[in-house]
């Protein structure tokens, strides 16, 4: 039996956790795990077939022995987080751009195959919304080949995480248009699931995504704050519908050489109020004890939440027909499902806490 052996950058986070656990359970494979973290992947760090390498990519001189001796690349390190885009840029823009651009540059040089994570943010705003309507009616479906990246003026720099990604895909199309670079680039649209964010004052500090920030306030019994009324509109895709679209993407290299990639669930949309009351009805579903308590949802600006210089987009719903197509795949876990199922694992790591919060 052929082995690939893989290297996975980011093999510590959200999405490399939930992938290295499907790659480790079947046979095949040989991963080097590079991350500068280990703490979600710790029952793998002893797994046969797998070799953890605490390294942040910034060294691209230690990278890169790991790149010359594996068969495929995975790129997933990246700084993500609304909060950070509009208060620390620089360093947004050299952590998404600046610094992977070297492991692409080497993935050409030594000839081995890039299966890169982008962003769903890279398209910007709908053209609708960019007009200062915002797409409440015809779904404006975001198109991998098609669809123009529409983004804000430089001095709203909560573009910059947006820029920096799709520069770096410009970079990564043309090291294959001129060098033959054999990759594959994912435009993930919102996966959720066990392991996500950080809980502020727990094991994280600042203001970590959506998901994340409402489940803070309902395990300790604050107000859901919703930017700017939450009237802006998302695709939220269960991390388990993401990793078979990934693995199909991991095996079956003709398809999907030179291919960028929807990787989302359309059924799944909702507007981020309607998510924030969504939640909750859950949550006391989910935890019994919190039925009859008035959690509230509140109306914030997104200068008062985020800082001055922030933007949103209106509305991200991708195309995903080329996956279907190419790949095979379909997502199948509804939105409340996937809620289920990740607000299940905040309650149960983060509970404690919240209860021994309360009784201080």
């Amino acid at each position: 039996m052929t082995v690939t052996r893989l290297c996975i950058l980011g093999c510590g986070g959200f999405i490399g956790s939930h992938l290295l656990d499907r790659l480790l359970s079947e046979a095949g494979f040989e991963v080097i795990g590079i991350d500068t973290a280990s703490t979600k992947i710790k029952c793998h760090l002893t797994s046969p077939g797998f070799s953890f390498v605490p390294l942040d990519i910034e060294n691209s001189a230690a990278v890169r022995p790991f790149i010359q001796r594996c068969d495929m690349v995975v790129s997933l390190a990246a700084l993500c987080n609304p909060s950070l885009y509009n208060t620390i840029p620089v360093r947004v823009i050299e952590n998404n751009f600046s610094q992977p651009r070297a492991v692409v540059a080497m993935c050409s040089e030594y000839k081995k195959r890039l299966v890169h994570f982008s962003t769903c943010e890279v398209y910007g705003r709908t053209i609708s919304g960019y007009a200062g309507r915002p797409s409440g009616g015809a779904i404006e479906r975001f198109n991998e080949d098609c669809s123009p990246f529409v983004l804000g003026p430089i001095g709203a720099q909560r573009w910059t995480y947006a820029c920096a990604k799709q520069l770096l895909e410009r970079l990564i199309y043309a090291y294959g248009f001129e060098r033959g670079l054999e990759f594959t680039i994912i435009r993930p649209f919102n996966f959720i699931g066990p392991r996500m964010d950080f809980i502020p004052g727990i094991d994280g500090e600042g203001v970590p995504r959506v998901i994340a920030c409402f489940m803070e306030a309902l395990l300790f019994q604050k107000p859901l704050k919703l930017v700017d009324g939450g009237k802006n509109r998302r695709t939220f895709t269960a991390i388990e519908d993401a990793i078979n679209a990934i693995m199909a993407i991991i095996k079956k290299p003709d398809k999907a050489k030179g291919q960028v990639f929807n990787i989302g669930n359309p059924a799944n949309e909702t507007t981020i109020a309607g998510l924030a009351h969504r939640m909750r009805d859950i949550y006391q579903q989910l935890n019994p004890k919190s039925a009859g308590r008035t959690i509230d949802i509140v109306n914030v600006t997104s200068e008062e939440f985020y800082g001055q210089g922030y933007e949103d987009s209106d509305r991200r719903v991708p195309d995903i027909s080329k996956a279907a197509d190419l790949l095979g795949w379909k997502p199948a876990i509804d939105l409340d499902e996937a809620l289920c199922s990740t607000m299940r694992s905040y309650i149960e790591d983060y509970g404690k806490f919240a209860a021994e919060t309360k009784q201080q």
